[in-house]
């Protein structure tokens, strides 16, 4: 059991470090980038919940501006049945 597939841990603070500088700044710049790539993610989220909120407030108003207007025609209340035809 003493033989593992795993690498050791790294500490970059210890004297006799593992990691060279170069191979820290490097993963310095890629940890920025993975920062600024989260807030892109993040900002591109919450504009669609925007954009989707607002398009699904458009169509709830279409439909009960459509059901409030039928509501209040009038024109088939005073319909009359045409008078049968007696032979």
């Amino acid at each position: 059991m003493g033989d593992s597939n795993f690498k050791p841990k790294i500490n970059p603070g210890s004297k006799d470090p593992v990691l060279k500088q170069a191979e820290l700044d490097y993963m310095k710049i890629i940890e920025q980038k993975n920062r600024e790539r989260v807030l892109k993610l993040q900002q591109i989220g919450r504009r669609n919940r925007i954009t989707g909120f607002s398009i699904g407030a458009g169509v709830v108003g279409i439909y009960l501006y459509s059901i409030f207007a039928v509501k209040q025609e009038t024109f088939l209340d005073d319909f009359e049945e045409p008078a049968k035809i007696q032979n």
